[in-house]
């Protein structure tokens, strides 16, 4: 039986693979693009649900998202310093919403810890506060916007007085880094795209042993 297999592979022609090929490239190329929209498609969940201001929902969203990008071939094509590059995987996006909720957090935080009557520095924040607050209004900011996170630091770092607040408020911002998402996948993954993949190779490969045979042959007829 294995004997017949082996003769049956090779009655099939060379031209036979090209022709069982072009199908299957078209093949490969929708799955990589099924791949590429079902990933653009979770990874616009999560920023939905970021926008939401929903942290239960993107951290489900997110979980879906990596599970899916580290068990499929994805192929993504994202901007390097106005360089297109070609990855594997979502390529970095991030949790903008959910960062500033934080950082506003902390600047409510300080704000807590330093206001009072008696303190100068609890002072500077109010009068930092009550210009930024004037300019939200006017510009039309909402409370989670990030130039009014800008404004207050700026405003805080005209007195002379606010180097120990400024430090206090830097301090307590978290690193945007935490809020840096970019999951990569496999180059190759046991799943339908891969499956096709894999016998795409071997098809390839097939043609390109037959070929390297065939140049071998005529050059070496032209020897004897």
């Amino acid at each position: 039986m294995k004997k017949r297999g082996r003769i049956k592979i090779h009655k099939v022609k060379t031209w036979q693979l090209l022709v069982v090929l072009m199908p299957l490239l078209f093949v490969d190329a929708t799955l990589l693009r099924m791949d590429h929209v079902r990933m653009t498609e979770l990874r616009d969940a999560v920023l939905s649900a970021d926008e939401e201001n929903n942290d239960e929902e993107i951290a489900k969203r997110l979980e879906e998202l990596k599970n899916f990008v580290f068990s499929n071939i994805v192929i993504n094509v994202v901007d390097d310093n106005g360089e297109q590059r070609i990855i594997f995987g979502t390529g970095p996006f991030y949790l903008e919403h959910q960062y500033i909720r934080a950082a506003n957090a902390a600047l409510e935080e300080a704000e807590k810890n330093v206001v009072s009557d008696g303190n100068p520095n609890g002072n500077i924040y109010a009068a930092a506060s009550e210009v930024c607050r004037a300019q939200a209004i006017a510009n039309g900011w909402s409370w989670d916007n990030p130039n009014y996170i800008n404004c207050m630091m700026s405003e805080i770092q005209k007195y002379p007085a606010a180097n120990d607040l400024s430090s206090s408020i830097v301090a307590s911002l978290p690193s945007t880094e935490l809020y840096r998402k970019n999951f990569a996948s496999p180059i190759w993954a046991p799943s339908l795209t891969g499956l096709v993949l894999l016998i795409t190779l071997a098809i390839i490969v097939v043609i390109i042993i037959r070929a390297v045979v065939w140049v071998i042959l005529r050059l070496s007829l032209l020897f004897l």
